[in-house]
């Protein structure tokens, strides 16, 4: 049974360094994973993905050495579920606003007695050892996005719930909450703040902090965050292709 390698690496302080996909292509996964990060998000909440085109993905990825983890659509019982049972060792639930939406995600993502997930999803290889139920609950990295005003109010008492382990911060989905002009001075302070608010509320609930880091990521690192993506498939093509055009204009 494969070891989550980049939860290890978190409850141990050392950083876990990951690259989202969204463009639907489960080969970018593959890319990845033996490019050497520790994990690779699938973003099925704004990403071109299907649950087949997820489930191909998830297999990409374990080819290699980086962990499968995923963004849900949406925080609902059987979304989760659903990409549990085609083996994610990691889930990011966004919009969690509050302690219940929190418990929502950790009831469907843990079995009993922790919480209500349903068994299911036997064409993956993970399933066929057993105690499934027992390991994945130990290897599952469960992180809870905190991108709004009212998430950040909520902060402490939506990390302390049991079954969470972490956070991923959506920077820009928090700025636009809290109607920060991140162009000025002022807003950039007031949104570093508030980023840092919830760095100090995993310290004290000994949660593992995350963030959406990019090309910000080196920023975040030196800052304490532990669970970062610092690489996207869309902003790779998007930098190398303008690049690229721009060194060749010359000969248009």
């Amino acid at each position: 049974m494969k070891e989550n390698t980049a939860k290890r690496k978190m409850l141990a302080g050392k950083p876990a360094l990951g690259a989202a996909i969204g463009l639907g292509s489960p080969m970018a996964g593959e890319l990845y994973t033996f490019q050497g990060w520790d994990f690779v998000l699938i973003d099925c909440q704004h990403g071109n993905w299907s649950l087949d085109t997820a489930s191909a993905a998830i297999r990409s990825i374990s080819l290699g050495p980086a962990i499968p983890m995923a963004r849900v659509r949406v925080n609902e019982f059987y979304a989760i579920g659903s990409l549990l049972d085609r083996g994610a060792m990691g889930l990011v639930i966004p919009m969690v606003n509050n302690a219940e939406l929190a418990r929502k995600a950790a009831f469907a993502a843990r079995f009993p007695p922790y919480g209500g997930r349903s068994v299911g999803g036997f064409g993956t290889g993970f399933h066929q050892a057993a105690p499934y139920d027992k390991w994945i609950d130990e290897e599952l990295f469960l992180a809870i996005q905190i991108e709004t005003a009212e998430a950040l109010e909520n902060v402490e008492s939506i990390l302390s719930t049991d079954g969470v382990d972490g956070t991923w911060i959506g920077p820009a989905d928090l700025a636009n909450s809290l109607a920060l002009d991140v162009t000025t001075a002022s807003g950039r302070q007031k949104h570093e703040d508030a980023i840092m608010r919830v760095l100090d509320a995993c310290h004290k609930t000994g949660k593992i902090p995350g963030i959406a880091g990019g090309i910000n990521g080196e920023r975040w690192l030196e800052k304490g965050f532990l669970y970062v993506t610092c690489a996207a498939d869309n902003a790779a093509i998007n930098l190398t292709g303008k690049q690229t055009l721009e060194f060749l204009s010359q000969y248009r």
